[in-house]
């Protein structure tokens, strides 16, 4: 399930200074950066005209080796220079001369400068090292190439936003697509960092791999691979064989989030679900669908514990007295469970509370501070994953996942039409199906968040993101498990 590796700013500064210093070259690091950023740029983009925006650093040597690969091509580059050349870095000097024997083109940065449309931006501006503020001529370099339309390929990370704490220094890039170099920067993941990076692609540039091992790691990318976690399906399986789900959710007043997270366990391949709801809400779980099973009989929840496989906890059920009791009385039961909405606000009034049994939580940030009675830091979040036995579902964009003894693991699925009422339910309901599945806990979230954000993609595609609701997530389901 682990992809690249996520590590700060800083700390890839070191691993990759001491490398050079035990006498890797920093040039070939630089040549190799620049070539596969110019093979990206040419799959993804294939530009007719690309403009690089030059700072004095590494960052702009990047550009240029990229540039000259791209002019190589038969692509029209243009290389826009913020600082004088004798200002630069060595190595970046060493790039510019060489574009310039190519015959590319330099064009200094002035206040008049207007950037074309019909191009591609290259940010080579700032790299991984910026802290602080942009401001001057180069915040209106920044703000000039945002709002110019053409789409923007950032070189490690988009200019202006600091590579360890996300957060963006004034004006900052808007990329259309990061291009990060060895190990993703913990920057492009928190705060501000995550609205500026548009879509991510990591690449190799020969950092050799002790140095990679070594490094304090801060997380690590979710991969593609989670999908082998997917449940195996046999031709002779029946519906208890294929998940049996009890799930305890809805208040009168708030049918909808149960029927929610039921829905998307349904669309998830559990094979039954039985939904245990507050009494007097016949008429408005009418709309439930057929395969449902519904009961108010709370007690009867017991029994079926006998034969069910998984348990979900929360969506709707409620903050009264009598949810609560519910609540503390469910916590003893020997499922595997997962813990959402009006759940995590009576598990933050447990005192001392350590799960038993393996369970994840699935909060979003308010509801994780309310956990914590302090501020979600990735720090406390791990903390309270260790102390508490549980895996937690950071829920947001990105979606940190935390557990006992191992590194977080970090979604980058999903789109910005998934912030609407009730996806969470969604979430809850597809984590809980493949509980139910026999899934570990780790695996279930991480693939659940996976096909989560997978849904959401989908969803946003034929629908937009300013039209899609949390149902559209559950009505994509049968494309996710098609296109996989």
């Amino acid at each position: 399930m682990r992809g690249a590796a996520i590590v700060s700013a800083k700390e890839m500064a070191r691993v990759e200074k001491k490398s050079i210093e035990e006498g890797a070259n920093a040039e070939a690091y630089m040549d190799k950066a620049g070539a596969e950023i110019a093979r990206i740029v040419q799959e993804e983009f294939a530009p007719k005209k690309v403009l690089l925006l030059l700072g004095k650093g590494n960052n702009g040597g990047d550009a240029l080796v990229a540039g000259l690969h791209l002019h190589e091509l038969g692509v029209k580059v243009f290389a826009y220079h913020l600082y004088p050349p004798e200002e630069y870095s060595p190595l970046c000097k060493k790039k510019g001369e060489a574009f310039y024997q190519a015959k590319g083109i330099f064009l200094p940065i002035e206040k008049t400068t207007e950037f074309p449309s019909d191009s591609l931006i290259l940010d080579g501006l700032l790299g991984t090292g910026f802290s602080g503020k942009t401001e001057g001529l180069l915040a209106e370099t920044i703000e000039k190439a945002n709002a110019c339309g053409a789409p923007i390929v950032a070189l490690d990370i988009p200019s202006g936003i600091d590579g360890n704490s996300g957060k963006a220094g004034g004006n900052a890039i808007k990329a259309t697509m990061t291009i990060t170099l060895g190990m993703a920067k913990l920057g492009l993941f928190v705060a501000d960092g995550f609205n500026h990076i548009g879509s991510l692609r990591v690449v190799d540039f020969g950092l050799p791999k002790k140095y990679q091992e070594e490094a304090e790691v801060q997380g690590y990318l979710l991969s593609d691979t989670v999908l082998e976690h997917l449940p195996k399906i046999e031709r002779t399986r029946h519906k208890y064989k294929a998940g049996y789900l009890l799930a305890v959710g809805g208040s009168p007043g708030m049918p909808g989030a149960a029927l929610l997270a039921c829905s998307a366990a349904l669309r998830s391949g559990v094979g039954i679900i039985r939904l245990y709801h507050m009494p007097k809400m016949e008429e408005e779980l009418c709309v439930a669908p057929y395969e449902l099973i519904r009961s108010s009989n709370f007690e009867e929840l017991f029994d079926e514990t006998k034969r069910a496989q998984a348990l979900m906890i929360g969506p709707g059920m409620g903050r009264n007295e009598d949810s609560k009791k519910r609540f503390l009385r469910l916590l003893d039961l020997p499922l595997p469970m997962v813990i959402d909405a009006d759940a995590l606000f009576h598990l933050s009034q447990v005192k001392n509370f350590v799960a038993k049994v393996p369970t994840i939580l699935t909060p979003h940030k308010k509801e994780m501070e309310r956990l914590l009675g302090a501020e979600p830091t990735h720090e406390a979040c791990q903390k309270y994953a260790k102390e508490k036995n549980v895996v937690l579902v950071l829920k947001g964009a990105p979606t940190w996942i935390f557990s006992c003894n191992e590194a977080p693991l970090v979604c980058t699925r999903g789109c910005p039409g998934m912030a609407t009422a009730g996806t969470g339910d969604v979430l809850t309901g597809i984590i809980g199906s493949l509980l139910s599945q026999k899934l570990e806990v780790l695996p279930a979230a991480t693939l659940g968040v996976y096909l989560h954000g997978l849904a959401g993609e989908i969803a946003s595609e034929e629908l937009s993101n300013e039209a899609m609701i949390a149902s559209d997530l559950i009505e994509a389901l049968p494309e996710v498990f098609h296109s996989i």
